[in-house]
């Protein structure tokens, strides 16, 4: 069913967003570079997310694919790389996938990187043993998310962990905020879900199949507010 209307054009802005009106910004979140409070926050909750995600995640990665679905500058791509994963990192926006390159050590030991532009759905990638998506449908109504993780989880066979932005007065109070800003200066918006709704669409959608709910848990750092969300496949 993907892509609809409403994907397409939401993924028009987020390709537009990231390569174009904030790659510097990003560059400089993603790395060590100092930056200022609120994005020292963000920083910070996007550090703690990456962690979670890598923990849901076996140890020993040897032989399995992963596919890093909205990899952005390629930290989580090279960390599971690092415990022997062979991954396909993709992402949309052909400057930040270019960064991730050249940051990518050479070294990964048993593990490899193969950074690709495009869109995650794309058709080809292959299967894969686990599918992870760090923030990456965050910006689609919850009937587009839903599909886009279907889509995933129909090319993975033991996991999919993926992050949501759950509906809260915290994050309301964010979007309020954010609506002060120029048109320009800001990302696309973030579409918050009801965690239960989404829960409920997803088993409805991919029970048949063999999938159950795993772990969830919610990281809250300053401006950053993202819920990790784990499927596995029986």
């Amino acid at each position: 069913m993907i892509p609809t209307a409403t994907y397409r054009a939401r993924r028009g802005e987020i390709e537009t967003y990231f390569d174009r009106t904030a790659a510097d910004v990003w560059a400089r979140l993603t790395s060590d570079a100092p930056v200022g409070r609120i994005r020292a926050t963000v920083r910070a909750g996007r550090d703690r997310m990456r962690r979670l995600i890598l923990d849901r995640l076996p140890a020993d990665l040897t032989g399995r694919r992963l596919l890093d679905a909205g990899c952005g500058t390629g930290a989580l791509a090279v960390e599971a790389a690092r415990r022997g994963a062979r991954v396909v990192a993709i992402d949309l926006s052909p400057t930040l996938v270019e960064l991730a390159r050249e940051r990518a050590p050479r070294d990964l030991g048993a593990g490899s990187v193969e950074f690709q532009v495009g869109d995650m759905l794309r058709p080809g990638l292959g299967r894969f043993d686990h599918v992870v998506a760090m923030d990456s449908v965050i910006h689609y109504r919850r009937p587009d998310a839903v599909r886009v993780l279907a889509a995933m989880a129909d090319c993975a066979d033991r996991s999919l962990v993926f992050t949501f932005a759950p509906r809260t007065p915290a994050l309301a109070v964010m979007h309020a905020v954010g609506r002060l800003f120029p048109r320009g200066d800001r990302a696309p918006s973030i579409e918050p879900v009801g965690e239960h709704a989404l829960r409920r669409d997803l088993l409805a959608e991919l029970a048949p199949f063999g999938w159950s709910l795993g772990r969830g848990e919610r990281v809250v750092s300053g401006f950053y507010l993202s819920q990790m969300q784990e499927l596995v496949r029986r």
